[in-house]
C-alpha cells in the first residue's frame, strides 16, 4: 500500500481560493458553520500517483478536493482497472454511506485536500441543519455525474464516446468556475482508456480523428481545444449549451 500523504492543521480560508470556495462543502454556510469545518479539517497534500485511499480501506475521513484532479477507479476480476470517475477542485469525497471507501482514489497530478473525521461530520451536520442541505445538494451533484458516466460509456462508437468526455469535461469545469476551452487534460491517455472502456491505441485514432475532422485542435497531449462545439456536440449526441 502507498505511503500515507500527510496530514496537517491549517485554517479552511488558506487552502481555498475564492473559485474553489464557491464550491466546496463551506459554500454559502454562515461564519459560525465555516468555523466548526476549519476547527475539525486537516490539509492533505498528494503527490503525482499517491493512493489517497484503497477500495475497501474503513472511511475514517471525508474530504475536499481543493487543487489537482482525483481519478476513481476499481479493480476488475480479471485484473483490469475500471475508472469510474474523476474529481475536480471542490468537488467532495465520501458523500456515500458506505463505512468502507468503494473505490480506491489516487492523485492524477500533485493535488491538495481538506479532511474531516466522519465522526466529527456527522456530528456537524446534525448541529447545522445548512451543512446538511450543502451536502444533500453535493450528493445530486455527484449523481448527475453518475449519468454523466453512464451517457458516455452508452456511446455506440469509441469517437463518440471521446466526443461526450470531452464535453462533459468542459462543461463540469465551466460548473467549477474554470476555463471551459481549451479542455484540460491533466490524465493520461491510459487513464482516458479506462475510463471510457478502450485501449490507449483506440483513444489515440479517436483523437486524431476528431482534429483531422476540424472538430478539436490538440496543441499539446494534455490540452483539447473544441474548434466547432455544435458539431462536436451532434457527434456526441450532447445539447451544446
Amino acid at each position: 500500500m502507498a505511503q500515507a500523504a500527510p496530514l496537517y492543521r491549517l485554517p479552511c480560508g488558506a487552502c481555498l481560493d475564492c473559485d474553489v470556495r464557491s464550491m466546496a462543502v463551506c459554500a454559502a454556510l454562515e461564519d459560525d458553520e465555516v468555523d466548526a469545518l476549519e476547527r475539525i479539517m486537516i490539509s492533505r497534500s498528494l503527490e503525482a500517483n499517491q493512493v489517497l485511499a484503497e477500495e475497501g480501506d474503513p472511511k475514517t475521513y471525508v474530504y475536499t478536493l481543493t487543487s489537482g484532479m482525483l481519478r476513481l477507479c476499481s479493480s476488475l476480476p480479471d485484473g483490469r482497472r475500471q475508472i469510474s470517475g474523476f474529481l475536480m477542485p471542490g468537488d467532495y469525497l465520501g458523500l456515500a454511506d458506505d463505512d468502507v471507501h468503494t473505490r480506491t482514489s489516487e492523485a492524477v497530478a500533485d493535488a491538495k485536500l481538506c479532511a474531516f473525521p466522519v465522526r466529527d461530520m456527522d456530528g456537524l451536520v446534525k448541529v447545522y441543519p445548512r451543512l446538511s442541505e450543502r451536502l444533500h445538494g453535493m450528493t445530486r451533484a455527484a449523481l448527475r455525474h453518475a449519468q454523466d458516466n453512464q451517457m458516455i460509456l452508452g456511446r455506440l462508437t469509441p469517437v463518440e464516446r471521446l466526443a461526450s468526455f470531452l464535453l462533459v469535461l468542459s462543461r463540469r469545469a465551466r460548473e467549477h468556475k474554470q476555463p471551459d476551452n481549451p479542455v484540460l487534460l491533466p490524465m493520461p491517455r491510459a487513464d482516458i482508456a479506462d475510463y471510457l472502456g478502450l485501449t490507449v491505441e483506440t483513444v489515440s485514432r479517436s483523437f486524431t480523428k476528431l482534429r483531422n475532422d476540424g472538430l478539436i485542435r490538440l496543441p499539446d497531449a494534455h490540452t483539447a481545444e473544441i474548434v466547432d462545439r455544435d458539431a462536436l456536440s451532434d457527434l456526441a449526441g450532447i445539447e451544446p449549451h
